[in-house]
């Protein structure tokens, strides 16, 4: 059990993690959030700490820049049907610049290499990019 004085620093790290994800999405998603919880719980902040580190040099810091890693990170997960955090990925790539037109350049090319369901789905994310964006103008 972690003493008083640990505490601030826990909370602290997990803290800067949130931000992280604030940074890069707009939001903390939800598994990220029952990473954090979890580990809390467990008193494992250093294993989430070593993760979140690995993504910072490989996502972060890719020498393709945010705009096309996060282009590559949704064409993959969009072959893989991995529509979770495809969604993460692509509204991640459009808040570091990707227009309507590269994120449906990865739908066109996933038809490619992963058919007519990737497709859809890339397609059905992007759509509901732009529905989000709709909305959140209207406001």
């Amino acid at each position: 059990m972690s003493n008083a004085a640990e505490t601030p620093k826990v909370a602290d790290g997990f803290d800067a993690i949130r931000a992280r994800y604030v940074e890069l999405t707009g939001k903390v998603p939800p598994s990220i959030e029952t990473r954090i919880e979890v580990n809390k719980q467990a008193g494992r902040l250093d294993a989430v700490e070593a993760i979140e580190e690995h993504r910072q040099v490989l996502i972060m810091n890719n020498p393709l820049g945010r705009k096309f890693g996060q282009l590559v990170h949704f064409s993959q997960l969009v072959a893989l049907g991995d529509a979770s955090p495809a969604r993460l990925h692509a509204r991640s790539a459009f808040k570091a610049g990707a227009t309507v037109s590269e994120l449906v350049g990865v739908a066109e090319l996933s038809l490619i290499t992963s058919g007519i369901p990737a497709y859809s789905l890339a397609i059905e994310i992007i759509g509901e990019l732009l529905e989000e964006e709709s909305g959140s103008q209207a406001e």
